[in-house]
């Protein structure tokens, strides 16, 4: 977490203006001691029965952040090859690795295979060419869409009748045809709703429609119910209140069990809740620009870095680590892509001045990984803190970057 300690900001007792002196800017910076007290309250929330916890690595996939996720005791979610690499590399076992993936061929699916990772198929046409040539050689999960929306919004529900992901509920018997047909594994059930959980029903809805899906997979081993477990972005949010959901999630899992006959694993797949609050986003004001109507704070990044208020309406709070004494203004902050690219409209933040640092708090999911060099802009560095120190776990990109993998041909 960050706090203003004494007239600095400072996370983990690292003063954030020495951070930006020494790294520059724009620079995200990540609290590992965050991250280690989300994992914590996670563990702890499901009492009584098998937990599983697969950090969801497209949120944040720093192979230094993989690391010390397993390190923690986290298995892995991925969602493409890419990732499983990944995960191999920071040295997880292929068994702690769920491959999830949407939308991919055979030849993908054939790789992680190779590997030994656990796999997931979320559709019919995959699952018979699966069964054609693997058999019951391979066990595989299952990924059902309950057709539950989760917070309301469609750019994050994955679990809504519109969804890409998933096999609808109402093709199960089509599935279990499937799965008679070629003998196939069925070793977990797997459903995700999308982020914004904010009370045990949903999950509770969707959970039912598994167990009753059970039924017709005899050899289960696990169940799945992804994640979205909302935290907070603006004061006084709503967020998922944690030892409430998985308090009734453990005892009607619990009862589930009971009636199979067998004490199955319940995984989850937590990507924002451990690491959103862990990450801060700092940015230099380039300009500050007053028009007929709004006070701008241009800053030097943009949607290039930082995408998530562009492409979802999201939120994140803004505060000016230079000047935290200073009057309280009411600013647009924009970024310098030649493009819209509004980060925050009519924000109150301490006056702004040419220079000054701002942070975007909650950072730290989505943030770097959906960054991209728009613009031919480079891609910023990234610091973790660990132990109370900060270590560098990312260059920030060059001219070469930009140039590494074009052929540049006679014309």
């Amino acid at each position: 977490m960050m706090h203003l300690e004494e007239g600095r900001y400072k996370i983990d007792g690292v003063d954030v203006l020495d951070l930006i002196n020494q790294y520059d800017s724009p620079l995200y910076v990540y609290s590992a001691e965050t991250m280690k007290m989300q994992y914590e309250k996670l563990s702890k929330a499901f009492p009584g029965v098998k937990l599983g916890l697969h950090y969801a690595c497209k949120a944040l996939s720093n192979v230094n952040v993989l690391k010390y996720m397993k390190q923690l005791g986290a298995g892995l979610d991925a969602v493409s090859i890419q990732e499983v690499y990944l995960g191999l590399h920071a040295g997880f076992n292929p068994e702690h690795i769920l491959y999830t993936p949407n939308g991919v061929g055979m030849e993908e699916i054939e790789l992680t295979v190779k590997e030994g990772v656990k796999i997931n198929i979320d559709n019919i046409s995959i699952l018979e060419q699966f069964g054609a040539k693997y058999g019951n050689s391979v066990p595989v999960c299952i990924r059902v869409n309950p057709h539950i929306m989760a917070g309301g919004n469609t750019k994050i529900s994955t679990g809504h009748i519109d969804s890409k992901f998933g096999i609808s509920y109402y093709q199960l018997r089509h599935v279990t045809r499937v799965v008679k047909l070629y003998d196939i594994n069925v070793e977990g059930l797997h459903m995700h709703t999308g982020s914004d959980i904010l009370d045990a029903e949903v999950f509770i809805r969707g959970a039912e429609l598994l167990f009753e899906a059970a039924q017709d997979f005899k050899d289960l081993k696990f169940m799945d119910f992804g994640s979205g477990f909302k935290v907070a972005y603006k004061e006084a949010d709503i967020t998922t209140d944690i030892n409430d959901i998985g308090g009734k999630i453990a005892s009607r899992f619990k009862e589930f069990c009971k009636q199979y006959g067998r004490e199955l694993e319940l995984w989850f797949e937590p990507g924002k809740y451990l690491v959103s609050e862990a990450g801060f986003f700092f940015v230099k004001t380039n300009i500050v620009k007053q028009t007929t109507s709004t006070m701008f704070a241009g800053v030097d990044s943009g949607l290039n870095h930082l995408i998530r208020p562009m492409l979802y309406d999201a939120y994140h709070k803004i505060t000016n680590i230079s000047h935290p004494t200073g009057t309280e203004r009411i600013y647009a902050v924009v970024g310098y892509i030649c493009e819209t690219d509004t980060f925050g409209w009519d924000r109150k933040l301490n006056e702004v001045r040419e220079g000054d640092i701002l942070a975007f708090h909650n950072a730290g999911a989505y943030g770097f990984s959906m960054a991209s060099n728009y613009n031919s802009r480079y891609r910023p560095a990234e610091v973790l803190i660990v132990n109370g120190k900060a270590e560098l776990v990312r260059k920030r990109e060059s001219f070469d970057d930009l140039l590494r993998n074009q052929v540049e041909i006679e014309l």
